[in-house]
Formats: C-alpha cells, sequence, structure tokens
C-alpha cells in the first residue's frame, strides 16, 4: 500500500488571512513552491514542514499527516 503526504496549508492559510506570497517569504521558498504544496504535487523536506508548521504555530503533525 502506498503512502502519501496530505497537508492542510491551504485551509490554514486562508484561515490566517495570509497569501501564498506571504507564505512563502516567511519560510523562503517561491510561491510556486507553495502552490505545489497545497495541490499535494509536492512533498516538503522535514526543514520546510517544520518551517511551515511554526509559520502557523502548529506543531507539523496538525499541517501534515500521512495517508494510505
Amino acid at each position: 500500500m502506498r503512502e502519501i503526504i496530505s497537508n492542510d496549508v491551504n485551509k490554514l492559510r486562508r484561515n490566517m488571512g495570509a497569501t501564498q506570497e506571504e507564505l512563502a517569504e516567511a519560510v523562503s521558498v517561491t510561491r510556486q513552491t507553495i502552490i505545489a504544496i497545497e495541490k499535494g504535487n509536492y512533498t516538503p523536506s522535514v526543514l520546510l514542514a517544520l518551517k511551515i508548521a511554526h509559520f502557523f504555530k502548529q506543531p507539523v503533525e496538525k499541517v501534515f499527516s500521512i495517508k494510505k
């Protein structure tokens, strides 16, 4: 069974009222990277996942999860 990483980045970002550009700048990536993460087309590194979770003031497990 294949496992994939899913995320709530889009939902958390919208709830916070932040733009993709603001999140991208805060975690030192491009807006295109944030778009790819939100669409599930890119799995971030552990470091980037931690930075994103920190931006939202959430544990990484609340932002990213494993789905089978």
